[in-house]
């Protein structure tokens, strides 16, 4: 599968609100270019995929709005919406903020989110210029040694 083909395929899927497999997730990630840090840099909405993944509906329970890149070294993972609809950086949840670097995942390197107080990290590929697909990784996420996948966008 090629970058442009994957694209199109996550387009499909989310424009039509459909459920897909972390199979297919696998392979889009494959064929997509990585991204280096300093590129991602700013405030990023969030969305999930509809995979049946165990950690699916945990982000949207706790009203996850995405995250928000200040630095390499400043980044707020959780970013949440209160019950006044404001935004918050949900610093307990998160067991502190995160950090981002450079990281080889599955043979290639690409930027990637460390988690200050949990052992968990969000790696990232490019969709588009405005659009990242995100994958969890770390222990207590993996579903049957499955990753599960999200979806920045800038804001």
């Amino acid at each position: 599968m090629d970058a442009a083909t994957a694209r199109s395929r996550i387009a499909d899927i989310r424009t039509t609100d459909s459920t897909t497999t972390i199979d297919d997730l696998d392979k889009f990630w494959a064929a997509l270019p990585p991204v280096r840090p300093d590129e991602i840099l700013g405030s990023w909405r969030g969305s999930e995929f509809v995979t049946g993944h165990r950690f699916e509906g945990y982000l949207p329970r706790i009203r996850w709005h995405g995250k928000r890149f200040d630095s390499r070294t400043e980044v707020a993972p959780l970013v949440c919406r209160n019950d006044d609809g404001g935004l918050f950086d949900d610093v307990d949840r998160a067991k502190g903020g995160a950090s981002l670097w450079a990281v080889e995942f599955r043979g290639e390197v690409t930027a990637t989110m460390v988690y200050d107080g949990q052992p968990v990290l969000d790696h990232f590929k490019r969709i588009d210029d405005g659009t990242l697909l995100g994958v969890m990784n770390g222990k207590g996420v993996l579903d049957d040694g499955r990753h599960y996948y999200f979806v920045l966008e800038r804001e």
